[in-house]
């Protein structure tokens, strides 16, 4: 039997439990470069703990997946958070999950605005990076060093993940 998650629209209150959304709204903004330039200012905050823990940036080319999602893994850092910007002006599903002792609990979908990116605390259960659609661009914030930053789980059944109509 499938579980059925609906995707709900991504916003900074619903998604306030898992992370932080990264988007040029709210009310910390303010001009610079001789006002030729608006910085949104710690609109998340990256995270490396462990041995030699490092914050890193990087670019992601990744491929869509198809809607609906079957989602059959999560996974999380324990040293270090995830932040994904996409580079594009399109939106991408996101997956997210509580701990429940060490576990994920039941999935919650969301699906961003255009523009919007994410960031994951660390040990946050989450899906993989997800376009829908076409193929994007995304720039990553994460941890780098010594130590294991990555735990994977499979749920024995896995959900489907649909979009709103």
């Amino acid at each position: 039997m499938s579980k059925v998650i609906t995707a709900e629209l991504l916003t900074r209150e619903n998604f306030a439990a898992f992370g932080d959304v990264i988007d040029a709204s709210g009310d910390n903004h303010y001009p610079i470069n001789a006002g030729k330039t608006e910085r949104y200012h710690a609109l998340a905050r990256p995270e490396a703990t462990g041995p030699g823990g490092h914050v890193l940036i990087s670019l992601a080319k990744a491929m869509p997946y198809d809607v609906p999602l079957k989602l059959t893994m999560v996974e999380r850092h324990p040293l270090g958070s995830q932040a994904f910007v996409p580079l594009s002006p399109r939106p991408f599903l996101v997956v997210v999950c509580h701990d429940e002792n060490g576990t994920p609990g039941k999935p919650h979908a969301f699906l961003t605005q255009p523009g919007q990116g994410v960031n994951y605390p660390r040990n946050s259960w989450h899906g993989v990076l997800t376009p829908i659609g076409e193929p994007q661009d995304f720039l990553i914030v994460d941890r780098g060093g010594a130590g294991n930053n990555l735990e994977e789980f499979f749920f024995s059944d896995p959900y489907e993940i649909q979009l709103q109509k």
